[in-house]
């Protein structure tokens, strides 16, 4: 017993200045001769072009992605971070000199992440620094940011973020988590900010 398939219907040639009634022959078929197709063609070429573009953009993401080194993920995680740390602290005047001039500002940390990479991700220890006064000129400008923490936190979780922390080792999965987290967070405030 064989499935009986059904004529196809009649269709109207894509070409403007064509138009003629034709059965295609495919599926798909738009237009009624090889002629149509040569002027119907060249239509379609930048959005095939575009399309070409945009997969090999993917692949190229991908394969960038894959290249990547776990420093390269920490680097994006930090960056995430400084957003979200910046964000958070908007409108705050500088945690070291008090200013709240024009200026560009900053994620600066209390504890270094040279001198103490495991509060590297600490949101009790980043907190928005002028740029190019404190954190870049006085290498953090910690004798004005000392006592500008111990008010805005307290006394109880300074000498935590003073005391002695474990090493934490991230994993690549981790930091990919870290860094969508944080982006995530940084869109809520600037939304919730407009």
């Amino acid at each position: 017993m064989t499935i009986e398939r059904k004529p196809a219907k009649p269709k109207k040639c894509r070409v403007a200045t064509c138009r003629a009634s034709f059965v295609p022959s495919r599926m798909g078929q738009a237009v009624c001769s090889p002629a149509c197709a040569l002027i119907d063609g060249p239509r379609h070429a930048p959005k095939a072009r575009k399309a070409l573009a945009d997969i090999e953009r993917k692949e190229i993401k991908v394969r960038k992605e894959k290249l990547k080194s776990r420093a390269d993920h920490l680097k994006d995680t930090q960056h995430a971070f400084n957003a979200w740390i910046r964000a958070r602290d908007a409108g705050q005047p500088c945690i070291s000199c008090g200013t709240t001039a024009d200026v560009q500002y900053c994620a600066g940390h209390y504890r270094t992440t040279g001198s103490c990479p495991e509060l590297r991700f600490e949101p009790l220890n980043v907190h928005l620094q002028c740029n190019k006064n404190c954190n870049l000129s006085k290498s953090g400008n910690i004798l004005g940011y000392r006592p500008r923490l111990l008010e805005k936190i307290g006394a109880e979780m300074l000498a935590w973020i003073e005391g002695p922390h474990e090493a934490k080792r991230y994993t690549i999965e981790q930091l990919k988590a870290m860094t969508a987290d944080y982006r995530a967070k940084t869109r809520e405030l600037k939304r919730a900010a407009a």
